[in-house]
């Protein structure tokens, strides 16, 4: 049996994050990633296979060329065990591979609600498996009306991407508003409004009681609480995912409040020797301290390479998860970092605000430009704790920036007089830039 000195679980973002941070950090360690999949999907590309992409192949994370750059060794097995006190794995192929220091990145399953016809053919979740998805993609083909049950991201997406095929798509969403555990509701509105312009129905405070459908027949439709029938060739569970901590609960390691792996702020589980990162790892949210249900492979990405240098000497430290999402309807990007009204308000944090609506161009005549408007809250005190903003293209990178600045606790006036690059094509105005003006309108209501 051979003893590895890292040894990585998992092959996708935190993963392989995971593994080659390690190599950056320690050199002349002996690393190996073991993963499950052969092919490992983009996650959060999955919705895009369905009508931009057309291909399950044109969604793949080129892990093994990687690997190979970094000079880690892979294996395509299945653990079943880690035996701790021998500091050993044990795969499904009957091989034992020993490891002195072992980082879990097993990332989340999709979540099935108790609904009744689940079970039917037809009816598909967003899951990480290439042979799944390529069947998925064969009844969607062949599908004319799609019912997607679940208003977060996972199904806004997919109902975004599956207009352009044409298909009748009904969106069904237990809340007021779809994206409501995201946004402020002028944002879900928002949301709302593009997807409506491109066809798509939403029913919201509404749920799905019953799948209804002939086993190996398919689905035929969809009953909902009000006893309404939606009819459907396909439904798509939309309703989010859960940590994948199985083999970590089977090898004793302590689970947190959110039921993920409980993690200290170095990512090290309760065994020392072994590390967890990504969607199987707890978040505690960062302006607060609590456990956070936040599974982002933008924030992955951020833990592995935390463990990657921590294994043999810590080195970075973990603040917490700030909670940065984007996303695109229509023609509109969508973002939001950390707490909205509706969460501070839940929290019971006082706060002032500040909104600012301009074009993502200038002069605002240049093709392809769009309207871009952002919301920032302030504690009283001044201290930047939550963003949201809509515009285009650049409204990703625009949260990435709000996000930073709420890492490092900026003030409403060091906003104000933020040092920034504009250029007609890419920003606002500099008379006009979203985050200072923002950040101005809000420097009346702090102390």
């Amino acid at each position: 049996m051979k003893k590895i000195d890292v040894l990585v679980l998992g092959g996708s973002a935190g993963g392989l994050t995971a593994a080659i941070s390690a190599r950056r950090n320690y050199p002349d360690k002996d690393i190996t990633l073991v993963r499950r999949e052969e092919k490992v999907l983009v996650p959060c590309g999955i919705p895009y296979i369905f009508g931009t992409l057309g291909s399950v192949e044109k969604n793949l994370i080129p892990v093994d060329e990687m690997l190979s750059a970094n000079k880690i060794e892979s294996i395509i097995d299945e653990v079943t065990e880690i035996d701790r006190s021998k500091k050993v794995l044990k795969t499904a192929k009957g091989e034992e591979i020993g490891y002195e220091k072992l980082i879990l990145a097993t990332g989340s399953l999709p979540i099935i609600p108790p609904i009744p016809g689940v079970d039917l053919e037809h009816v598909f979740v967003a899951k990480k498996d290439v042979e799944y998805l390529r069947g998925m993609l064969k009844a969607i083909e062949a599908s004319k009306r799609v019912v997607i049950i679940g208003g977060g991201f996972i199904g806004m997406e997919f109902a975004d991407d599956l207009t352009k095929r044409g298909l009748d798509i009904t969106v069904v969403e237990m809340l007021p508003h779809c994206l409501q555990l995201n946004f402020d509701d002028e944002f879900c509105e928002k949301v709302e409004e593009r997807l409506k312009e491109k066809g798509v129905k939403l029913l919201t405070d509404t749920t799905a009681d019953e799948i209804v459908g002939e086993k190996g027949k398919g689905v035929e439709y969809v009953k909902l609480s009000g006893g309404e029938k939606l009819d459907a060739d396909v439904v798509i569970l939309g309703i989010g995912t859960r940590s994948n901590t199985e083999i970590g609960e089977k090898a004793g390691l302590k689970i947190g409040d959110s039921h993920a792996i409980w993690v200290d702020d170095f990512q090290r589980t309760s065994d020392p020797d072994i590390f967890a990162v990504g969607d199987c790892a707890e978040k505690r949210f960062y302006l607060t301290g609590t456990p956070a249900p936040l599974l982002l492979s933008s924030i992955a990405g951020m833990e592995a390479k935390i463990a990657g240098a921590n294994l043999f000497g810590l080195r970075y430290k973990n603040d917490g998860a700030a909670g940065a999402f984007a996303t695109v309807m229509g023609d509109t990007a969508f973002g939001a970092v950390g707490l909205t009204e509706r969460s501070a308000k839940a929290a019971g944090i006082e706060y002032v605000k500040g909104e600012f609506t301009t074009t993502d161009k200038h002069p605002g005549t240049l093709p392809d430009t769009k309207e871009s408007h952002l919301k920032l809250l302030f504690t009283k005190s001044g201290e930047i704790i939550g963003g949201e903003v809509y515009g285009g293209i650049a409204t990703g990178e625009l949260t990435n920036i709000i996000a930073t600045l709420i890492e490092k606790k900026m003030r409403i006036d060091e906003l104000v007089t933020l040092q920034i690059a504009t250029h007609p094509w890419l920003t606002a105005s500099p008379i006009g830039y979203l985050i200072s003006n923002a950040a101005e309108m809000a420097i009346g209501g702090s102390i």
